[in-house]
């Protein structure tokens, strides 16, 4: 082989290789990355999602469920690369080795708030007193099971028995699943319902009536978690940065966080 033909042969496998380099690249860009999220996050993750795959060329699969449900799937073994739930489930995931350790990022905060059927009267929630009252005359309530796992069903449960009344709202009161929680509401079936503000939001057949009063209001953190052993961990990581960064904030705030 001449030494023009050996220089040729030479290229050609510099090429080849900066081809291959480029193709693996855009193959690890192209790689899944597993989410498991609260539901309360929903609408703002729904909105941040393309954005994320455009910008960073990864691609994100979502299942959402209550912040307690997606816990309990990681400590079961459910494949993921990252989580987004309350700071105490993640906490607890970080205690058992499910999740990398390293300082808990909070991405947002939301409360509770109570809504009604879209059109129809609210009442005065204004003050603990006046939510009080506005419970004892409600027709009837619907809140997420707490069984469910769901912060704002297990706070409402909480709260209508520090304030002395679960006696008085038993028998008007109905505990829902996410499914059904704002259809009851929104055919007429149960006068006010409970969950968290953002979900509410996103609800078109429903008007929120406002948030808890800030005496009686309870806030969710939401944090990420890396799935321990994700071999998506830079994706996920990719994935944090963006919710964190000032683009993703104002998203999540124009969703109903704080």
């Amino acid at each position: 082989m001449n030494r023009h033909d050996l220089l040729s042969t030479f290229a050609g496998v510099a090429i080849g290789l900066v081809s291959l380099g480029v193709t693996v690249g855009a193959a690890a860009k192209a790689a899944e990355v597993r989410l498991l999220s609260a539901s309360a996050l929903h609408p703002a993750i729904d909105a941040l999602i393309p954005e994320f795959e455009k910008s960073s060329g990864y691609k994100v699969t979502v299942e959402y469920g209550t912040a307690g449900a997606v816990a309990e799937g990681i400590l079961k073994g459910e494949a993921a690369d990252i989580i987004l739930s309350s700071v105490q489930a993640v906490g607890r995931l970080e205690t058992q080795g499910k999740v990398e350790p390293g300082n808990r990022i909070v991405v947002a905060k939301v409360g509770v708030g109570a809504f009604v059927r879209k059109g129809a009267a609210k009442p005065d929630i204004s003050s603990a007193d006046a939510f009080k009252s506005a419970m004892l005359a409600a027709r009837s309530i619907a809140y997420p099971d707490p069984a469910g796992g769901g912060a704002s069903g297990i706070y409402v449960a909480k709260l209508l028995e520090r304030m002395g009344i679960v006696a008085e709202m038993k028998s008007k009161t109905r505990l829902s699943t996410l499914e059904t929680l704002y259809a009851s509401v929104a055919n007429g079936e149960v006068e006010i319902g409970f969950n968290q503000v953002s979900e509410i939001l996103a609800q078109p057949t429903v008007e929120l009536i406002a948030p808890l009063p800030p005496d009686i209001q309870n806030y969710t953190q939401f944090a990420p978690g890396i799935i321990t052993g994700s071999n998506q961990a830079d994706a996920a990581k990719a994935l944090v940065a963006f919710l964190s960064s000032p683009a993703g904030r104002a998203v999540l705030k124009a969703k109903g966080f704080e």
